[in-house]
């Protein structure tokens, strides 16, 4: 019965040993450290700031034909509103140029007649919503619907009967005259596929690579490594445009999806987004070796901005300015406007060429950083 005690303790203190043995291995793992910890923390700032259904600061053009009292009132509004960007314009063509490059996301114009429709009875305000963000549009015409009601109350508290007018808002969504949601989450999958076959699926298949030693076995032989890495893009490249290829006429005959730009600037800038996909796959595993830290790296740097901060299911302008600013540095933020505008709004080039110039000069970087690690790693 006297050994009971000493087997015991002899028991804690080998548990003691393991647990001290297990603790400082996760010290010594810089991965360990990162799921754990640096992980639920970039997630936690994501979701909580990433997040919003909420729609702030939409810009929107007022086109003023009607320099009178009430037309002021009604666009004041607009003004004051937190919800809106006010940016004034002289003339209903200029408001229409900047709807359509998505310097505004809608116009609300005043027309001529106003003052005069408002005693008649019969006064109207058109707005104008660009479309191609579903959700975004829905919630805009309800806060322009919300904004000249907020009006009405006041000159009504103030004595006067404009609430009692027929005062309507002629509302229209361009590009998107049927409100589908379809017609832009579709193009914003296209996003997720591509990015989960150009940067997860080759950081995975590459760091496999290097784990194996197939890698190094390869450098022993005359071939470059920028020979190998091109060997081992190639086919990662033909998936991904077969990938494109099917999403694009899936949207077409599954959910009817229109595609009002050129199909050849289509695929011009989805091999412009792919390769830089693959290029983050290369530089992710060439840096760290490990399948397992290259796809937590990869999701967090490439899947899960696609989703969030890219335009795809949230509002940029409606997140903190810190955050709209990080969301520059992804790629997939590029892409989808690119891809919503081709295929709701058409060739529109005030949107095209800037976007498509920013994939070109990350695909270039992307490229040569993962031919730079690669030797670094081999010598």
């Amino acid at each position: 019965m006297t050994n009971i005690p000493t087997r015991r303790s002899g028991g804690l203190r080998r548990i003691f040993a393991l647990v001290r043995k297990e603790t400082l291995q996760v010290f010594r793992d810089p991965s360990s450290i990162a799921v754990g910890i640096v992980m639920p923390m970039l997630l936690l700032v994501l979701f909580g700031y990433g997040l919003s259904f909420d729609v702030k600061n939409v810009p929107v053009a007022l086109v003023m034909e009607d320099s009178s009292a009430d037309a002021r009132g009604a666009v004041s509004g607009f003004e004051l509103s937190d919800y809106f960007d006010a940016v004034p314009v002289k003339t209903m063509a200029e408001a229409q140029r900047l709807l359509l490059d998505k310097t505004v996301n809608a116009i609300v114009r005043i027309p001529p007649d106003f003052a005069r429709r408002i005693e008649l009875g019969n006064a109207e305000i058109q707005v104008l919503v660009h479309g191609t963000d579903a959700n975004t549009a829905r919630i805009s015409l309800g806060y322009a619907q919300g904004a000249i009601a907020t009006w009405l109350a006041r000159e009504a508290a103030r004595g006067r009967m404009l609430a009692g007018a027929p005062i309507s808002v002629d509302s229209r969504l361009w590009f998107n005259e049927a409100n589908e949601s379809t017609y832009f989450l579709v193009p914003g999958l296209i996003v997720l596929v591509m990015t989960l076959i150009g940067a997860l699926l080759t950081s995975l298949v590459m760091a496999r690579e290097w784990e194996r030693g197939t890698f190094e076995a390869l450098f022993v032989t005359p071939v470059r490594s920028s020979e190998v890495l091109l060997g081992k893009i190639v086919p990662y490249f033909v998936l991904g445009m077969i990938g494109l290829a099917l999403s694009v006429v899936g949207s077409k005959l599954l959910f009817g999806v229109p595609l009002r730009g050129s199909l050849a600037i289509l695929i011009v800038v989805s091999m412009l987004y792919l390769l830089v996909a693959l290029g983050i796959g290369l530089v992710i595993s060439s840096v760290t070796k490990s399948q397992f830290v290259a796809s937590q790296i990869t999701l967090v740097a490439t899947f899960l901005p696609a989703m969030m901060l890219s335009g795809f299911m949230f509002d940029l302008r409606s997140m903190p300015w810190a955050i709209q600013v990080i969301t520059y540095i992804f790629p997939a933020r590029y892409f989808v406007s690119l891809l919503q505008t081709l295929f709701l709004a058409g060739d529109i080039w005030a949107v095209i060429l800037p976007n498509a110039a920013v994939l070109a000069t990350m695909a270039t970087v992307l490229m040569g950083l993962s031919v730079v690690f690669t030797r670094k790693r081999i010598g």
